[in-house]
Protein backbone atom coordinates (compact mmCIF):
# COMPACT_ATOMS: atom_id res chain seq x y z
CA UNK A 1 0.00 0.00 0.00
CA UNK A 2 1.40 3.40 -0.99
CA UNK A 3 1.22 6.03 1.78
CA UNK A 4 -1.04 9.01 1.04
CA UNK A 5 0.63 11.28 3.56
CA UNK A 6 4.16 12.26 2.56
CA UNK A 7 6.85 11.32 5.07
CA UNK A 8 9.48 13.94 5.85
CA UNK A 9 12.83 13.62 7.58
CA UNK A 10 13.46 15.86 10.58
CA UNK A 11 16.82 16.00 12.30
CA UNK A 12 17.14 16.18 16.08
CA UNK A 13 18.33 19.79 15.73
CA UNK A 14 15.29 20.68 13.60
CA UNK A 15 12.97 18.92 16.04
CA UNK A 16 14.52 20.81 18.98
CA UNK A 17 13.08 24.00 17.45
CA UNK A 18 9.66 22.44 18.10
CA UNK A 19 10.28 21.56 21.75
CA UNK A 20 9.16 23.85 24.58
CA UNK A 21 10.72 22.79 27.84
CA UNK A 22 8.74 24.16 30.77
CA UNK A 23 11.99 25.43 32.32
CA UNK A 24 12.57 27.61 29.25
CA UNK A 25 9.16 29.20 28.72
CA UNK A 26 8.62 32.87 29.54
CA UNK A 27 5.36 34.53 30.50
CA UNK A 28 4.26 38.01 29.50
CA UNK A 29 1.91 40.25 31.44
CA UNK A 30 1.23 43.00 28.90
CA UNK A 31 0.09 43.70 25.39
CA UNK A 32 -3.70 43.54 25.83
CA UNK A 33 -6.13 46.39 26.57
CA UNK A 34 -6.97 44.90 30.00
CA UNK A 35 -3.39 43.87 30.95
CA UNK A 36 -3.05 46.58 33.62
CA UNK A 37 -6.64 46.30 34.91
CA UNK A 38 -6.38 44.98 38.51
CA UNK A 39 -8.76 42.01 38.19
CA UNK A 40 -7.34 41.04 34.78
CA UNK A 41 -3.63 40.87 35.61
CA UNK A 42 -2.14 37.60 34.44
CA UNK A 43 0.83 36.06 32.65
CA UNK A 44 0.33 34.55 29.22
CA UNK A 45 2.75 31.96 27.85
CA UNK A 46 2.64 31.63 24.05
CA UNK A 47 4.00 28.13 23.58
CA UNK A 48 3.01 27.18 20.02
CA UNK A 49 1.91 29.54 17.38
CA UNK A 50 1.03 32.81 16.00
CA UNK A 51 2.71 36.15 16.05
CA UNK A 52 0.81 39.48 16.11
CA UNK A 53 -1.90 39.61 13.42
CA UNK A 54 -2.04 42.48 10.91
CA UNK A 55 -4.86 43.71 8.73
CA UNK A 56 -4.51 43.93 4.96
CA UNK A 57 -3.78 47.66 5.31
CA UNK A 58 -0.81 46.81 7.56
CA UNK A 59 -2.32 47.97 10.85
CA UNK A 60 -1.81 45.62 13.76
CA UNK A 61 -4.88 44.26 15.53
CA UNK A 62 -5.10 42.75 19.02
CA UNK A 63 -3.77 39.22 19.26
CA UNK A 64 -5.62 36.83 21.60
CA UNK A 65 -2.39 36.39 23.59
CA UNK A 66 -1.47 40.08 23.52
CA UNK A 67 1.31 41.78 21.65
CA UNK A 68 4.10 40.85 24.08
CA UNK A 69 3.39 37.11 24.11
CA UNK A 70 2.55 37.04 20.39
CA UNK A 71 6.00 38.39 19.51
CA UNK A 72 7.59 35.70 21.65
CA UNK A 73 6.02 32.38 20.67
CA UNK A 74 8.31 29.66 21.99
CA UNK A 75 7.62 27.40 18.99
CA UNK A 76 7.16 29.75 16.04
CA UNK A 77 4.94 27.84 13.64
CA UNK A 78 1.76 28.69 11.77
CA UNK A 79 -0.12 25.44 11.47
CA UNK A 80 -3.67 26.50 12.23
CA UNK A 81 -3.68 26.83 16.02
CA UNK A 82 -2.01 28.33 19.07
CA UNK A 83 -1.36 26.62 22.39
CA UNK A 84 -0.47 28.52 25.53
CA UNK A 85 -0.95 28.90 29.24
CA UNK A 86 -2.38 31.52 31.55
CA UNK A 87 -1.03 31.82 35.08
CA UNK A 88 -2.83 34.01 37.59
CA UNK A 89 -4.01 34.45 41.17
CA UNK A 90 -7.53 33.76 42.47
CA UNK A 91 -10.08 36.36 41.42
CA UNK A 92 -8.19 37.25 38.25
CA UNK A 93 -8.70 36.57 34.56
CA UNK A 94 -9.32 38.53 31.35
CA UNK A 95 -12.30 40.77 30.89
CA UNK A 96 -15.14 39.60 28.65
CA UNK A 97 -13.81 39.31 25.09
CA UNK A 98 -14.38 37.64 21.74
CA UNK A 99 -12.31 35.94 19.04
CA UNK A 100 -12.95 35.33 15.37
CA UNK A 101 -11.90 31.70 15.93
CA UNK A 102 -12.53 28.86 18.38
CA UNK A 103 -10.94 29.05 21.84
CA UNK A 104 -10.69 26.01 24.11
CA UNK A 105 -9.73 26.08 27.81
CA UNK A 106 -8.41 23.30 30.04
CA UNK A 107 -7.45 24.04 33.66
CA UNK A 108 -4.16 22.40 34.60
CA UNK A 109 -4.30 23.34 38.30
CA UNK A 110 -6.90 24.97 40.53
CA UNK A 111 -10.53 25.76 39.81
CA UNK A 112 -11.61 28.09 37.01
CA UNK A 113 -14.91 29.72 36.04
CA UNK A 114 -15.43 29.91 32.28
CA UNK A 115 -18.20 32.37 31.40
CA UNK A 116 -19.98 33.61 28.31
CA UNK A 117 -22.72 36.08 27.44
CA UNK A 118 -26.03 35.07 25.90
CA UNK A 119 -29.05 37.35 25.52
CA UNK A 120 -27.63 39.89 28.00
CA UNK A 121 -27.01 37.25 30.68
CA UNK A 122 -23.75 35.66 31.85
CA UNK A 123 -23.64 31.86 31.98
CA UNK A 124 -20.72 29.82 33.31
CA UNK A 125 -19.25 26.44 34.12
CA UNK A 126 -16.77 25.87 36.94
CA UNK A 127 -13.98 23.56 35.79
CA UNK A 128 -11.20 21.69 37.56
CA UNK A 129 -7.97 20.15 36.32
CA UNK A 130 -8.27 18.48 32.92
CA UNK A 131 -11.91 19.52 32.36
CA UNK A 132 -12.40 21.18 28.96
CA UNK A 133 -14.68 23.86 27.51
CA UNK A 134 -14.59 24.96 23.86
CA UNK A 135 -16.05 28.32 22.79
CA UNK A 136 -17.03 28.81 19.14
CA UNK A 137 -16.00 31.94 17.24
CA UNK A 138 -18.19 34.94 17.98
CA UNK A 139 -19.07 34.11 21.61
CA UNK A 140 -18.14 36.73 24.24
CA UNK A 141 -16.15 34.76 26.82
CA UNK A 142 -13.79 34.99 29.76
CA UNK A 143 -12.16 32.82 32.40
CA UNK A 144 -11.29 33.47 36.04
CA UNK A 145 -9.21 31.63 38.60
CA UNK A 146 -11.68 30.86 41.43
CA UNK A 147 -9.33 28.85 43.67
CA UNK A 148 -10.13 31.14 46.62
CA UNK A 149 -9.08 28.57 49.22
CA UNK A 150 -5.46 29.10 48.08
CA UNK A 151 -5.24 32.92 48.00
CA UNK A 152 -1.43 33.09 47.79
CA UNK A 153 -1.04 30.53 45.01
CA UNK A 154 -1.23 31.08 41.25
CA UNK A 155 -2.85 28.46 39.05
CA UNK A 156 -2.51 27.42 35.42
CA UNK A 157 -5.01 27.16 32.58
CA UNK A 158 -4.12 25.87 29.10
CA UNK A 159 -5.73 27.45 26.06
CA UNK A 160 -5.87 26.46 22.41
CA UNK A 161 -6.94 29.12 19.91
CA UNK A 162 -7.75 28.22 16.31
CA UNK A 163 -6.28 29.92 13.26
CA UNK A 164 -2.94 31.30 12.16
CA UNK A 165 -3.76 35.01 12.71
CA UNK A 166 -6.85 35.24 14.94
CA UNK A 167 -8.05 38.52 16.35
CA UNK A 168 -9.33 39.45 19.80
CA UNK A 169 -11.88 42.11 20.65
CA UNK A 170 -13.10 43.11 24.08
CA UNK A 171 -16.84 43.36 24.69
CA UNK A 172 -18.40 46.83 24.46
CA UNK A 173 -18.92 46.76 28.26
CA UNK A 174 -15.28 45.82 28.89
CA UNK A 175 -14.09 48.55 26.52
CA UNK A 176 -16.35 51.12 28.23
CA UNK A 177 -14.95 50.15 31.66
CA UNK A 178 -11.36 50.37 30.42
CA UNK A 179 -12.01 53.80 28.85
CA UNK A 180 -13.87 55.13 31.91
CA UNK A 181 -11.06 54.05 34.23
CA UNK A 182 -8.24 55.36 31.99
CA UNK A 183 -6.76 52.02 30.82
CA UNK A 184 -7.84 52.53 27.20
CA UNK A 185 -8.22 55.70 25.12
CA UNK A 186 -11.30 56.49 23.05
CA UNK A 187 -9.34 55.58 19.91
CA UNK A 188 -8.46 52.13 21.31
CA UNK A 189 -4.86 52.81 22.36
CA UNK A 190 -3.62 51.32 25.63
Amino acid sequence: MTPKIPTIRVTREQMRQRVALFSEIKGHDGGLPDSRYPSAQRKLYNIIGFQPPARADGTVVVSPVGDDAAKNAHIKISEGFNLGFCETSPGKGPMMHNHDTNETFMPMTGKWRCSWEVDGQVESFDLGPFDVISFPAGVQRRFENITFDEPEKTHWLMFVIGGDVPEAEFSPESQATLIAEGYLSQDGKF
